[in-house]
C-alpha cells in the first residue's frame, strides 16, 4: 500500500472516532443537562402543590372564623 491511502485510512479513522466521540459525549451532555431540568420541575411543582394545599387550609379557616 502507498504511503498516501495509509494516511487516508489513518484520517478516516481519525474522523470517524472524533465524530462518534463528539456524538456520544454531546449526547452524554443533553441527557445530564435534562435530568437537572427535570429535578427543578419536580421541586417548582412540589411547591405548586404545597401551595395549593396552603390555599385550601386557608380558605377552611376563614371559613371557620365566619362561621364563629
Amino acid at each position: 500500500m502507498s504511503d498516501i491511502v495509509i494516511v487516508g485510512l489513518l484520517s478516516l479513522g481519525g474522523t470517524l472516532l472524533g465524530t462518534f466521540g463528539g456524538i456520544i459525549v454531546s449526547s452524554k451532555l443533553t441527557a445530564y443537562r435534562l435530568e437537572q431540568l427535570e429535578k427543578k420541575v419536580d421541586k417548582h411543582n412540589q411547591l405548586i402543590e404545597w401551595r395549593a394545599e396552603a390555599e385550601q387550609r386557608l380558605r377552611y379557616c376563614e371559613q371557620a372564623l365566619e362561621k364563629d
